[in-house]
């Protein structure tokens, strides 16, 4: 919860209460709102129910649409101010990636709910500490250690045991998630290495101003050749204008949230609820949706995957660095701060 600032005195009991009330309805929010958007968009993209069959570009639509507000916020109301130090160089080097990355990110997770449930698409998403550790090694930016070597093996175990209970496995579905896992991988390191060697400090508004028009371009490509002969030639499918403002603006609303969540409380508040979000998402999709069906296996499969993600969570925050005591509570997020970057791009990932 956020310190007061009446000289070191603790607030009083009604402003206590009502500040861990707001935060708490933040956190509830967040929650409803990434679990909601994750239905939302397999509500889309299901032949059962809306019948948008088109992981690409309903992706598209999500980028198209940030961009505009983005633009719409920083250039024509002047809501908010973009961060300068943005240049030519770093753009290429750091942003193009990064955009692709995410671009390769959502359009193969979309993808993999055309042929998996939710509830075992989420399972499968356990695994990316391993993805991101591996990669991390591979790029000199994580250490070797018998630690994380064992954490990684219980998530890795955990992933393995949940797949061999899934009962209608597809691999086509599981190639998808897991290439989408991969992708996002590279996306963090790629974050990690813009802020460790290029130094610009970007908030929210202005990382998704700058990355949100490279992912659309990156995701036009595929859409063009892949998807658009398709959408000319099929006459099954339909495109519900409001529906999709809809999943576009919740998808914008989510990244929002999870910025107001990690600024309000901090970085483990913030994975401790993204844990319960996702037993959440895995509990009510068996509930909602017809083509899941939990099995015991499963269950057993994800909860020694998520002990393994909760041990690499609490690892990493224990070995970042220490911030000045007197700046408050080291993961509390400020405005400029390079890790709202980090937080920009890791909320948006769960919006598809």
């Amino acid at each position: 919860m956020e310190r007061s600032n009446n000289g070191g005195k603790p607030p009083p009991p009604a402003a206590a209460w009502k500040d861990g009330a707001v935060t708490y309805f933040h956190l509830l929010f967040y929650i409803a709102i990434s679990g909601g958007q994750i239905f939302f968009n397999k509500w889309v993209l299901s032949s059962k129910e809306i019948n948008f069959p088109y992981p690409v570009a309903l992706t598209l639509l999500h980028m198209v649409f940030s961009s505009v507000v983005c633009f719409a916020i920083t250039k024509v109301f002047k809501i908010i101010k973009i961060e300068e130090g943005m240049t030519t160089d770093i753009y290429i080097s750091s942003v193009i990636p990064i955009g692709a990355m995410f671009a390769m990110t959502l359009w193969l997770g979309n993808s993999a709910y055309l042929y998996i449930s939710v509830a075992f698409a989420q399972m499968l998403k356990a695994i990316m500490p391993v993805a991101v550790f591996l990669l991390g090694a591979a790029f000199g930016l994580e250490e070797m250690s018998y630690r994380m070597l064992a954490i990684m093996s219980v998530i890795s175990v955990g992933v393995i045991v949940a797949s061999v209970g899934e009962i209608t496995i597809s691999w086509v579905g599981v190639v998808y998630q897991m290439g989408g896992v991969v992708a996002e991988a590279l996306r963090l390191i790629f974050i990690e290495i813009f802020l460790k060697k290029k130094g610009v400090k970007l908030n929210l508004i202005s990382m998704m101003y700058y990355v949100s028009p490279c992912s659309a371009l990156c995701l036009f490509i595929p859409w063009l050749f892949l998807e658009k002969p398709k959408m000319d030639d099929s006459i099954s499918w339909n495109f519900p204008p409001f529906t999709l403002f809809l999943n576009c603006l919740c998808t914008f609303i989510l990244n929002m949230s999870v910025f107001l969540v990690i600024s309000r409380t901090s970085a483990l508040t913030a994975r401790v609820t993204g844990v319960v979000r996702d037993w959440s998402v895995v509990l009510l999709s068996a509930a909602i949706f017809a083509d899941t069906q939990l099995t015991f296996i499963n269950i057993i499969g994800y909860a020694i995957a998520i002990a393994g993600v909760v041990a690499y969570n609490n690892h990493k925050l224990k070995v970042k660095p220490q911030s000045n005591p007197q700046q408050g509570d080291e993961n509390k997020v400020s405005q400029g701060n390079p890790r709202d970057v980090e937080i920009s791009m890791n909320s948006t990932k769960e919006a598809s």
